[in-house]
């Protein structure tokens, strides 16, 4: 007995196959790429400065850079002048590099947990498939039992005929006797 059921893969698996997990470093696999090349250029460029000024050297150069104006703006003595330093020379050219390394921190975590959710929707999707395939086999093995079955009831069914037709044969018999016997 043939299965009534054909499983169908959904036409998103095999995208997915292909793009592989979402994560930051093959957003490009998503298919919406800069069109002009100007756009493509400025993607790169900015890509390649955030990369070099994310770092904890950068920082560390941007402190050193901002200590170069401190004695000079300690020695006016006006707080003014010394809390525009901290906030527009100091706190900008040094904290700019380290929350640049720490959004890097998380975007790899971010993309660590991208790559766990692909692989576990993976997991689950080759153990649907396997349930599937569990499941047509059991689909197969009912069928031959319902078949079985089937032809058991029709072995009964034509043992039970045979029978009424025996006893049947054998009542009339029986009948035909006693009447012949009553006579």
């Amino acid at each position: 007995m043939a299965s009534k059921y054909t499983y169908q893969p959904h036409p998103h698996v095999e995208n997915r196959k292909e793009r592989g997990p979402a994560t930051s470093r093959n957003s490009h696999k998503s298919g919406k790429s800069p069109t002009s090349a100007m756009t493509k250029f400025n993607n790169r460029l900015g890509f390649r400065i955030t990369k070099s000024v994310g770092t904890m050297w950068a920082a560390y150069v941007f402190f050193a850079l901002s200590l170069v104006s401190l004695p000079s703006v300690l020695q006016t003595g006006n707080a003014v002048i010394i809390v525009g330093w901290i906030a527009q020379t100091f706190l900008q050219l040094v904290l700019l590099p380290i929350i640049i390394v720490g959004q890097n921190i998380q975007a790899e975590a971010s993309d660590a947990r991208a790559i766990a959710t692909y692989d576990d929707a993976g997991a689950i999707l080759e153990e649907a498939k396997e349930i599937q395939n569990h499941l047509a086999t059991q689909d197969q093995a009912l069928g031959e039992l319902i078949e079985k079955v089937a032809a058991l009831e029709a072995k009964l069914a034509a043992g039970n005929a045979t029978a009424d037709n025996s006893a049947g044969k054998a009542a009339d018999k029986a009948a035909g006797l006693s009447k012949g016997s009553g006579k």
